[in-house]
Order: structure tokens, then C-alpha cells, then sequence
């Protein structure tokens, strides 16, 4: 893939480890292809492959459900209602992403969707259905049409990965290797010295052979390896979110791309001030079926948060609503508003979100006779590996799909439940080309990269650092205090080699890769709310941030679309010159 080089400049005077120091390899394996990672992205990857390569292996860091797919609460997104269409859903997913999403990839995802989701089904995932036999369909944020389907009430990702998870076990010719975190890409030259992939290293926590670091030699790899949640203090993302397929692809050369797009879920379950990690998700299918966001409890004469602010009140696009709650918050200086979703009743509850009832009431919060208390909190990265529309990355036999990769789909602010379909869409995508572009086997060359750790102990400050300042709200000081905390936090080194450290250095890598692309953007654009540029830009700041790394530097440059001011320099510190 490529596109017009834009100039580049540092982001910051900052060494982060060119590769993670690790033992050297004790164990080895081949496959044709690797897939790093185990939800809806990567086992249909690994289902369409397997006819077409002679060895697939998946690898994933916990067991196959522990990833970020059997927490989706509310859906999927098609075109599937017979009143719908793609172009419709092309048109939502558009608005949603605020100007900076890749029409064509939309296209592929909105057009390319109804069978996607119609061979999901046929694989036996059982999706909700009316009375009538129907498939039942719902509306959520950004949606001006129901096209929701979802699956167990409000277990639509469960019911998902049980289904590809049995197809997956039904196929002996995939092999997988779980408690699997993959440490660096390993790279090597062809023939005419072209650079691309070789394999790449896992340490396994395993019994006999494979068990510690190894090495897998591969023609291909392709990550599907989730999102970067557990940057920040709060989110709904699961444990194993540390960011590490974005990471290792940047460190090996690939581009990352409008990082600075991290979604906060309106809607999550506030637990507290001291609360850390993992938190409740309130689906905004329950905004669908009529919940509504107020700004105090009844007694106090709490009004309604949304009415007024934008057409479709508390189903506008979630950067609207995340917005306008994190406001309120601060004028009120309160910690949370509140979701009133008492008039659904018990047995609505009870039938349509039956997860989301047990979880609140396991809190102390009963949805059917109390407001439940929310605020915003990291959701979703819209940005990631740069890909094209089918998976490839810049670094040849590389390929992303899912969270981890940014296919343009999303732009500034994913809308509502396209999350799986992308997952769906673009895997589906790459396995139609990879068996024909599989890399000729290479030897891993000589890795000259600088190794180095990052303490596992400076997980928490960074997480502190970056919702505090490169969080839903952010401006220039807080975005320059980020970057010299960060800087600080980087050069802490770990006397462990552990995968709390190896974590922590993805974690550091990507946050500070992150907080640099934020900082060079002046201006507010879909989820990205900068407090000193509220408003967007489109004559200046059109285009992506692309963040580079050559043995632990890392440089972010500015690539604009066709419609930004090409006389305004982009892509340097305020204080480099220009």
C-alpha cells in the first residue's frame, strides 16, 4: 500500500525499546500463517484460511473467550431490515465518523455486511427473532435505522465467539496455542532483499515442549490481536487489552494510524472514585429501547441531558453524548450523572438485557427501580495499524483486522455496533488475498534493534497520567504535562523480564505514540476533544496522523486529504521549527 510520504518530524526527544528483551527462543514451530488473537476478527480468519493455506495456526493470550469480543453487548450492525439499506448505513457510518473516515472501506463494510452476518448465522450463531420468526433488529446511537441484531439479549459478542470457538474446535486442521503473548515480529529479507516477515517470538505459559519464549517461522502474519484499553485507568475493555499487537507492528516498522480516535463510552457504569480497570458497560442498546440520560436524581428535579443538544437527543453519535455528559460533570462537579431506564420494567429487563441487570445488581443498582450512575470511560480505538482494504499493512506478509487495525471504517468516532461487522468484513477480506500473496519462506535475520523494558510498576501513573490528560477532555497543558510524564515513565527500566514489563513497554509505547498525535491535532473532531480548539477544522486538519518508529524513535506526521490547506505545515512540536 502507499500514499503520498508526508514530511516528518520527531515527536518528542523520547528512546522507547526497539524490541522487548526476552531469552532467546527454546522452542520452535512453523506455520504458513499466524493469527495473533482470538476474537470475532481472528477465528474467522482463521475459518476462511484454513481451505486455502496448509497450516493455520491462531495464537491468543488467554483462553479463546478471553478477548474483547464476548464483552459486546449490544450487536451488530447491517443492513438487514427491509426497510434498510446499505447505503443508508454508509450514510450513519459516515456522520459518525466526523470527516475522517475512507469512503471505500465504508463502502466494503456497509455493502459486504448483510452476507457477512448471514454466514455468521449459518455457522450457528442464534441471533434474538420477533415472535414472527423474524431476526429481531434495534436501534442504537448514530443509527437512523434499526439494524441491530443481537444475541441473547444483551450477549450478542458471547454468543458470537461460542459459535466461531466450536466451529474453530470442529477443525482439526487449525491449531491453537492459548496463554500465548506475542513479544516481536521476527523479520528477514527475500531474494532480492526485500524486508518482510519471518515469524515472530511467544512466550507461552505452557507445559512440556512448548513452554517459555519460542519462535513460530511464518509466511504471514496477521493481527487481530484487540484494542489498547488498559492504557487508560478506566475502561471497558477486558485485561488482556495492553495494546501489544499495535506495538509490536510498530516497532517492526509498520504505521500506526489516528491513535488520537480513542472512543470513551458515554455510558459505563461508575463504581467509584478509586475503581480501576475493567468496568460495568451500560449498552447503549438500552438508550435504544428508551433509556434516557439526566443530570440528577428525581428529588433534586434532574432534567434530561440530552433534549435539545442534538436531533436524535440521547441517540446521537457517542462523541455527542460523551461530550455533553463530561460537561455537565464539570460544571456540576460531580463524578457521574445518571441512565433512567426505570419505565422499561422488570420483565423487559429480565428478557432483553439480562447481563447488564445481574452485573448492576451485583453492584448494589437495581435498573428497574434506580437510576444507575455513569460517566464516560475508554471504550474503543478507532485508530491502529494502518491497513489497506484488505488487511495488508506497509510491512509485506503483515496483515490487521478488528480493533487492533485502522481500516478507515471508523474515522473520528466508530459508530454504534460496527465494531463486529468490521471484524467480520475485513477478515473475510484478507483471507480472499492472502493464500496468493503468501512470502516465499525467509530465515529471521539478525535482529540489531535495541532491546529494553519498561518497569511493570509504573502501569498505574501511566494509566492516571493518560486519563487525566489525554482522556475524553484535552488541552495543550495537560497534553505537554502527559508527554514529560511519559517521557519520565519510559525511562524507567524493568529488572524483570516478565510479562507485567512486556505489557508495560506496549502499554508505554502506544499511550506516548497516543498522547504525540493528540497533541499535534488542533482541533475537536469526532471523539478527539481538544477544550482549546473546540472547533473542527476541516480547511487545516483533513487528514491523519501516521506515528513511525525506527529503533525506539518514534515520529508522527500529518497526511492530509485532498481537501487540507496544503501550505500549512504540519507534523512538528510548536517548539521545532516548522
Amino acid at each position: 500500500m502507499s500514499d503520498p510520504e508526508p514530511s516528518a518530524a520527531p515527536a518528542a526527544v523520547r528512546r522507547l525499546p526497539g524490541r522487548l528483551t526476552a531469552p532467546g527462543p527454546g522452542w520452535t514451530t512453523r506455520a504458513d500463517v499466524v493469527i495473533v488473537g482470538s476474537g470475532i476478527a481472528g477465528l474467522t480468519t482463521a475459518l476462511r484460511l484454513r481451505e486455502h493455506v496448509e497450516k493455520v495456526l491462531v495464537v491468543t493470550k488467554d483462553v479463546l473467550h478471553a478477548g474483547s469480543t464476548q464483552w459486546a453487548q449490544g450487536g451488530i450492525a447491517a443492513a438487514l431490515g427491509p426497510e434498510d439499506t446499505p447505503e443508508q448505513h454508509e450514510v450513519d457510518t459516515l456522520v459518525a465518523g466526523a470527516g475522517a473516515c475512507d469512503r471505500d472501506a465504508v463502502r466494503a463494510l456497509v455493502n459486504e455486511g448483510p452476507e457477512a452476518v448471514r454466514e455468521l448465522i449459518a455457522l450457528g450463531t442464534r441471533f434474538d427473532h420477533t415472535a414472527e420468526g423474524e431476526l429481531s433488529l434495534t436501534r442504537e446511537g448514530g443509527h437512523r435505522r434499526d439494524r441491530i441484531a443481537h444475541a441473547g439479549g444483551d450477549a450478542t459478542g458471547a454468543e458470537i465467539q461460542r459459535a466461531l470457538i466450536a466451529a474453530v474446535q470442529a477443525a482439526p486442521d487449525i491449531e491453537v496455542i492459548q496463554h500465548a503473548l506475542a513479544v516481536d515480529l521476527l523479520l528477514g529479507e527475500d531474494a532480492e532483499g526485500v524486508v518482510g516477515i519471518a515469524g515472530l517470538t511467544l512466550h507461552v505459559i505452557g507445559e512440556g515442549e512448548r513452554d517459555g519464549v519460542g519462535a513460530v517461522h511464518c509466511r504471514a502474519v496477521v493481527l487481530a490481536s484487540g484494542g489498547l484499553g488498559q492504557v487508560f485507568s478506566q475502561t471497558t475493555n477486558p485485561a488482556v487489552a495492553t495494546g501489544d499487537g499495535m506495538a509490536l507492528a510498530l516497532r517492526a516498522g509498520a504505521t500506526l494510524r489516528d491513535l488520537e480516535f480513542v472512543q470513551f463510552h458515554p455510558t459505563v457504569m461508575y463504581l467509584g472514585p478509586d475503581s480501576r480497570g475493567q468496568q460495568p458497560l451500560i449498552s447503549e442498546a438500552v438508550r435504544g429501547e428508551g433509556a434516557v440520560v439526566v443530570d440528577g436524581l428525581p428529588e433534586e428535579g434532574g432534567t434530561r441531558l440530552m433534549q435539545g443538544v442534538h436531533p436524535l437527543a440521547d441517540l446521537a453519535p457517542r462523541d455527542v453524548v460523551a461530550k455533553t455528559i463530561m460537561k455537565r460533570m464539570l460544571e456540576t462537579g460531580r463524578p457521574h450523572m445518571w441512565l433512567d431506564a426505570r419505565h422499561l420494567g422488570a420483565e423487559f429487563w429480565q428478557r432483553r438485557f439480562p447481563t447488564i441487570l445481574a452485573t448492576a445488581r451485583s453492584h448494589g443498582i437495581d435498573p428497574v427501580t434506580q437510576l444507575i450512575p455513569v460517566a464516560p470511560a475508554c471504550h474503543y480505538a478507532s485508530g491502529g495499524v494502518r491497513t489497506d482494504l484488505h488487511g495488508r499493512t506497509d510491512l509485506p506478509g503483515l496483515y490487521a483486522t478488528g480493533e487492533v487495525a485502522c481500516s478507515g471504517v471508523h474515522g473520528a468516532n466508530r459508530l454504534a455496533s460496527n465494531s463486529l461487522l468490521e471484524g467480520l468484513v475485513f477478515s473475510r477480506r484478507i483471507a480472499e488475498v492472502l493464500p496468493g500473496e503468501l512470502l516465499p519462506w525467509r530465515e529471521p535475520a539478525e535482529d540489531r534493534r535495541t532491546a529494553g523494558l519498561v518497569s511493570g510498576d509504573v502501569r498505574r501513573e501511566l494509566q492516571e497520567t493518560m486519563s487525566s490528560r489525554v482522556g475524553v477532555l484535552r488541552s495543550e497543558p495537560g497534553l505537554t504535562e502527559a508527554a514529560t510524564l511519559l517521557d519520565k515513565l519510559a525511562g524507567r527500566a524493568s529488572d524483570l523480564v516478565d510479562q507485567d514489563a512486556w505489557e508495560t513497554t506496549n502499554l508505554v509505547t502506544i499511550a506516548a505514540a497516543l498522547a504525540d498525535a493528540a497533541a499535534l491535532r488542533e482541533e475537536t473532531r469526532g471523539s478527539h476533544w481538544r477544550e482549546d480548539f473546540p472547533e473542527r477544522d476541516d480547511v487545516h486538519w483533513a487528514g491523519h496522523f501516521d506515528v513511525r518508529m525506527s529503533d525506539g524513535v518514534t515520529t508522527v506526521a500529518f497526511t492530509p486529504s485532498p481537501t487540507t490547506d496544503p501550505s500549512t505545515p504540519r507534523g512538528a512540536r510548536k517548539d521545532e521549527p516548522a
